[in-house]
């Protein structure tokens, strides 16, 4: 399994990309994560454990209290998803170019034929 498997697996779930979509705009405690998507807070460990184990998200433990543990997002995984979308798109871009032209072509030698 490749890294970016990974990175589907995790994103797979709507809940874990609401974790992802809350740390874009911040860093966030458990607690804060488990409240804000109106869930457990063993729920919510199960799948912060998910995201931590793929890499696309890491705890700080700098506080005053090191038991409390704030998660923030990791770069790199989001940037490898992003290589990879790219790349799809570009591909797609050449074969509906390639199609387009196609259809050009077929046009054109339609209208010669009337």
């Amino acid at each position: 399994m490749t890294d970016l498997d990974g990175t589907l697996i995790a994103l797979s779930d709507p809940t874990r990309r609401g974790v992802i979509d809350l740390l874009r705009r911040k860093p966030r405690r458990a607690g804060e994560l488990s409240a804000a998507l109106e869930m457990s807070p063993a729920a919510m460990s199960r799948h912060l454990r998910v995201l931590r184990n793929y890499g696309l998200v890491e705890e700080d433990h700098a506080g005053p209290d090191a038991r409390v543990r704030t998660y923030r997002l990791r770069q790199e995984p989001f940037r490898e998803l992003r290589k990879w979308l790219d790349d799809v798109e570009v591909f797609w871009a050449r074969e509906l170019d390639a199609f387009r032209r196609h259809a050009e072509r077929t046009r054109r030698a339609g209208k010669g034929r009337s």
